[in-house]
């Protein structure tokens, strides 16, 4: 029994179990078949040369052939029985030999092998974890494993060379000095196997594949709390809910006036139903939120109200931006944007990079090459005008933007600059006209000659413009259409809402590929990258963000001698962590890309069969006229009925007797003849 007792193989801490010593790296062997570690030292057997060194299999593998059967060395207990040592060996030298199977395949069927009820382990995990009849977390489970457990990663990790483990299985195997990949052998960076990142975006998808079920889109419900309009109290209120006092939580009150919140211009009679007088110039509220419920400035936090590819429908001048000039009937308004605000920087008022026209800075550049009409309100925090309130938030009425460009501002970086020139019919509240404004020649701004860039103006007539007939600001075009037209308000202010148009289910696998998004270009990735830092991007993205830049720097003295290089610091696009090491041999993340290539295929395949079904619902068959005639109406029954030769003579008159629900039907129908049908033709020229 002694050899039994000597052949014994290195616990997972490199500790031999025979002496209970750590061998060196030199005094230990590897198994060819299970990749164990032994103790040379306390082998029975030694290998004899190198080369036997190199083939060498552990006693477990290969036991030794001894008169006693009952001195050979027994097989580990976790394997059944049944199997002989010899039977193991071939079933694992089969395994390798499959050519079908992949590397990840082969390595869970040995370990499956040489630890037994695997099988059951993983049977109960799966049923533990829910994912027996789950379609989208097997899609993930089958290409997203860690590298130690072969199990769906939990708080995963992902290496530089794009494998993912769990971050205790990380942690473990960093502990030991084992600073490669466990899968491909590639060196982990110091600072990650320090402080290793958890993938967001695989956390994320993750948890909606957990949350998903068979043919279920939406995950666990949650509770909404909503309160309508009508219910809602006549002043800012806060709830049991709220975590701070006074107004830092406060939810907004009712809103008294039926306007939708793009709407552009000053709010009339018609939309203040209470007290049919609309929004005066002049009128004043106690705070933000208050003037938000009479919808002067809808946005109670936000100096911009607008929308980038519409236009900015008001302004709120509160003292934000130190570049801001004050000259009540105009005034220089500076955009938003520059300030990092990122962490507890909430209230961060000094500028971090250049503003830029978008979002609520190219909203304003929309209104201004459109002359469209902006609202504006003054609030008391801004000290350094003489035009604003001494308390609260006042309307001032009616403005327009008359040029837009870009300087450095008072803080060193570039900022979106806006001319506002006021135009409004009713007088300034700072004035004792009793008469609106006239057309005013614009100020000369003397920041436009010095520095500014990117300088729009108006080329065409502004859509709110002063006419001469009737002596006032009027729409000289109509207004931009409401996009927001799935409710109205009633007289009493209660909200009407219509009946929205069926929209298609996003399921569930459309809203997972969301999650692998990149963060550069904010599509589905295409070559997806992890950096050390866990973020996500395309290849492509990436390395365009530092194109043209060196990863070493050239320094000279005074173009004399030439001095050490150094590197270049090169800071990920999402969190500015220096990334140039990881740029020099960028890895594409394969267990990444086959789960988005998976669920791009698979969601391509449900589109494809429910745009099949939308065909045969639709009842239109290219061969015959049978299935159109059996949608049709009493009233278009004799123009369905008509063959070609027959709707060549159609006249106009009888298409236009139709109403004007019953046309785009016709035209359907009819464009199924053929495009060239004259009778289609018919139809297009009377819609």
């Amino acid at each position: 029994m002694g050899t039994q007792v000597s052949d014994l193989p290195c616990d997972g801490d490199g500790v031999c179990m025979a002496c209970k010593s750590k061998p060196l790296e030199n005094e230990s062997l590897i198994c060819n078949t299970c990749a164990t570690p032994w103790h040379v030292a306390c082998l029975s057997v030694r290998p004899e040369s190198m080369s036997d060194a190199v083939r060498w299999e552990c006693p477990d593998c290969s036991p030794p052939v001894t008169e006693d059967i009952h001195l050979a060395v027994k097989p580990a207990p976790v394997v059944q029985a049944s199997s002989s040592a010899g039977d193991l060996i071939a079933e694992i030298r089969a395994i390798e030999a499959d050519e079908a199977l992949t590397d990840r395949e082969k390595a869970k069927k040995r370990q499956e092998l040489l630890s037994g009820g695997a099988k059951a382990v993983d049977a109960d995990s799966e049923k533990k974890n829910g994912c027996g009849n789950n379609e989208v977390l097997n899609l993930l489970d089958e290409s997203l494993n860690c590298s130690i457990c072969m199990q769906l990663p939990d708080r995963p990790v992902t290496t530089p060379c794009g494998h993912n483990f769990c971050l205790k299985c990380f942690g473990k195997w960093v502990g030991q000095n084992k600073l490669t990949c466990a899968n491909c052998r590639a060196a982990i960076p110091h600072k990650m196997a320090s402080q290793p990142r958890i993938n967001s975006a695989l956390v994320m998808a993750i948890r909606m594949a957990k949350l998903s079920k068979q043919n279920v889109s939406e995950g666990t419900s949650r509770t909404y709390h909503l309160i309508h309009n009508q219910n809602r109290p006549d002043k800012a209120f806060t709830t049991e809910r709220a975590k701070k006092s006074g107004k830092s939580n406060a939810a907004s009150g009712k809103i008294f006036v039926t306007i939708p919140k793009d709407h552009f211009g000053p709010i009339p009679p018609e939309h203040d139903p209470q007290r049919n007088l609309g929004v005066l110039v002049g009128e004043s509220w106690e705070d933000r939120l208050e003037c938000r419920q009479w919808g002067a400035h809808f946005v109670h936090v936000a100096g911009i109200a607008g929308q980038g590819d519409y236009g900015a429908q008001s302004v709120a001048l509160s003292g934000g931006y130190v570049d801001d000039e004050d000259h009540g009937e105009w005034f220089l308004y500076t955009g938003s944007g520059g300030r990092d605000l990122s962490g507890n920087k909430r209230t961060n008022k000094d500028q971090a990079f250049d503003q830029k026209f978008e979002r609520g800075n190219e909203a304003l550049r929309v209104s201004c090459r459109k002359g469209y009409p902006v609202r504006v309100v003054r609030s008391f925090k801004e000290k350094r005008s003489s035009y604003a309130p001494e308390k609260g938030v006042r309307y001032d009425g009616i403005y327009r933007i008359e040029k837009c460009w870009r300087k450095d501002g008072i803080q060193g970086y570039k900022v979106c600059r806006y001319l506002f020139v006021r135009c409004d019919n009713e007088p300034a509240p700072w004035t004792s006209d009793h008469i609106g404004d006239r057309p005013r020649p614009l100020p000369i701004i003397k920041e436009l000659k010095s520095g500014a860039i990117d300088i729009t103006e108006r080329k065409g007539d502004p859509a709110w413009d002063f006419d001469e007939e009737k002596g006032c600001w009027l729409w000289k075009r109509s207004p931009p259409a409401s996009r927001m037209p799935n409710c109205e308000m009633d007289e009493d202010g209660n909200v009407v809402k219509k009946v929205k148009s069926s929209k298609k289910k996003v399921s569930m696998k459309e809203r997972l590929l969301k999650e692998f998004s990149c963060l550069i270009c904010r599509k589905v990735m295409v070559d997806p990258l992890t950096t050390p830092c866990a973020h996500n991007f395309c290849k492509a993205c990436l390395e365009a963000s530092f194109t043209g830049q060196s990863f070493m720097k050239q320094r000279t003295c005074g173009g004399r001698r030439t001095l050490r290089t150094q590197k270049n610091v090169m800071g990920c696009p999402s969190c500015k962590n220096d990334i140039s090491d990881f740029l020099q041999n960028p890895q594409v993340n394969r267990e990444l890309m086959a789960i988005i290539e998976s669920l791009q295929s698979k969601v391509e395949e449900e589109n494809m069969e429910t745009s099949e079904v939308n065909v045969n619902s639709d009842g239109v068959d290219e061969e015959g006229s049978e299935e159109i005639e059996e949608g049709c109406d009493e009233e278009n029954k004799e123009i369905c009925d008509m063959d070609e030769d027959n709707m060549k003579n159609t006249t106009v008159d009888k298409v236009e007797n139709l109403t004007s629900e019953d046309k785009p039907s016709l035209k359907r129908k009819l464009g199924t003849k053929g495009k060239n049908n004259e009778a289609t033709g018919e139809v297009k020229k009377t819609k």
